[in-house]
């Protein structure tokens, strides 16, 4: 309010003082003579100051003119102006105009209005690192992949978006199924942006794929050294690589190598099965009985599993069945609740003949779990004890429908392998095979499963009389035997064995 006033008293003082100007110099006498070619002006005070305003206006003016026509001049021979900033402001207001309108098509799902968008961003901004980009995403979203490519391969050119260039024709070389172009491509992209996430799991993806488990370990350490993986994460799978990498100098018959890599996969991860199997193993062909015993006590206590059982067994091959189920306490004093730890029992007695022995160990389970493999080793105790063949013959048929118990599952798809591959067969992702309860659907059996039909076939061939009705049992387990395992001939040469 104050201001206000202030400002109210100013303007009326400058009119007051101006009014009174001019009134002096209305009263003044005199004025200023002005001689021009023998013409004499004389000018009152009033007029030579309003003449003076004039002639500084037109002054003005005349330098606004000179401005005017050098701009036109330099605008014409192709120098920035303010002319040419201008037109350069109104072409940039245009083309961002046009770029968020391709932004907002794409992201509605209409590729042909985001290329055409482009397309006239490009004309009006000339920024091909910005418009490429959205050509390249506009043409895949419409179907356009040749279209796509090419601009892809455009952005090649510029360094600051060879990335994206490389990782979009990554992508489509993934899609149309050339996985030997994509890895070089994936390659090349995590040269380029090595702590890039999405470019190491696809890298690291490919070379499991390809077996490269070399490279595949030394992706996977980027990946912890950038953050991206947490450190027990990566342990499991770097015990994962290196088990997988055992296995290739296996096959390849270097088993030097194959030792010390699977002994150091068994030492990143000692709970993984497949390690410490395979470490058990190399333990075993060494001579060196206590390390094996020491690698599988230590697995089983993680997590029991028939194949912990079976390389267990392999370090004595030959010893009797009362010897084994002996030096198998080593085992079944830990974990003694678990079913595995049970059906074990179970088994090492019906190999040994003591079917009473069998039937405690193997407890509640036939009513608590009913699996294929419980069902089955009740219709050995029971074979084996010396029931009727109907009761026999129940038990087999009841396990032929029955739950197939914890197999090799992927987590991420739920597809079912019958032995453990570091990769899933179906949907190619990394360590996500389990050994857990499969889905209802499921048909594929655990290894262990074979050994007791065939123990039922051995008892039977023992005990059966030659009449009709014992001859017409073996034939179905020789049925179950194709239905629950495909691995029969492994357990069979077990049983040999044994």
């Amino acid at each position: 309010m104050l201001w206000s006033l202030v400002k109210i008293l100013v303007f009326v003082g400058v009119i007051v003082a101006v009014t009174l100007g001019l009134g002096m110099l209305l009263e003044t006498s005199g004025g200023v003579r002005v001689s021009v070619a023998n013409t004499e002006f004389t000018l009152s005070p009033l007029m030579t100051i309003l003449g003076l305003v004039a002639l500084l206006a037109a002054f003005w003016v005349t330098l606004k003119l000179l401005g005017l026509l050098s701009a036109t001049f330099h605008f014409l021979n192709g120098d920035e102006t303010a002319i040419s900033r201008y037109f350069t402001r109104n072409r940039e207001r245009k083309g961002f105009e046009a770029l968020a309108d391709g932004l907002m098509a794409l992201a509605s799902g209409e590729g042909r209005t985001a290329m055409a968008k482009a397309a006239r961003a490009e004309k009006y901004l000339a920024r091909p690192e910005l418009t490429n980009l959205l050509a390249a995403q506009a043409a895949e979203s419409a179907g356009d992949t040749r279209k796509a490519q090419e601009v892809y391969k455009r952005l090649l050119t510029d360094d600051r978006t060879r990335f994206v260039g490389v990782r979009g024709i990554m992508k489509q070389k993934l899609a149309e199924g050339d996985t030997d172009t994509a890895l070089k491509l994936a390659e090349k992209a995590f040269a380029l942006k090595p702590k890039h996430e999405e470019t190491q799991d696809v890298l690291l993806r490919l070379q499991a794929e390809n077996h490269d488990w070399s490279g595949a370990r030394k992706t996977l350490n980027a990946k912890l050294k950038h953050g991206n993986l947490p450190r027990d994460v990566h342990r499991r799978r770097d015990a994962v690589l290196a088990l997988s990498e055992a296995k290739d100098v296996m096959a390849d018959g270097a088993t030097i190598e194959a030792r010390e890599t699977a002994i150091e996969a068994n030492r990143l991860s000692p709970d993984l099965i497949p390690a410490a199997t395979l470490a058990a193993k190399s333990y075993i062909e060494q001579g060196k009985p206590k390390y094996a015993t020491r690698v599988i006590k230590k697995a089983w206590a993680a997590q029991p599993h028939p194949d912990l059982a079976a390389a267990f067994a392999e370090i004595a091959p030959n010893e009797t069945p009362q010897e084994r189920i002996k030096r198998f306490n080593v085992l079944t004093r830990a974990q003694q609740d678990h079913p595995e730890t049970k059906m074990l029992l179970a088994e090492l007695n019906i190999a040994a003949e003591q079917f009473p022995e069998a039937r405690r160990a193997i407890g509640d389970l036939p009513e608590t779990t009913p699996t294929a493999r419980v069902l089955t080793i009740m219709a050995a105790i029971e074979r084996g004890e010396g029931s009727d063949d109907a009761v026999v013959r129940g038990w087999l048929t009841r396990a032929l429908s029955a739950p197939r118990g914890p197999q090799w599952v992927c987590g991420n798809c739920q597809t079912v392998h019958p032995v453990w591959s570091p990769t899933c067969t179906n949907c190619g992702s990394l360590d996500t095979l389990s050994w857990t309860e499969a889905p209802e659907t499921s048909v594929s059996m655990p290894a262990g499963t074979a050994m007791l039909p065939l123990i039922v076939g051995a008892i039977a061939d023992k005990t059966a009389t030659p009449d009709t009705e014992d001859a017409e049992i073996v034939p179905d387990h020789e049925v179950v035997v194709v239905e629950l395992n495909d691995d029969a001939t492994e357990t069979e040469e077990g049983a040999k064995a044994n």
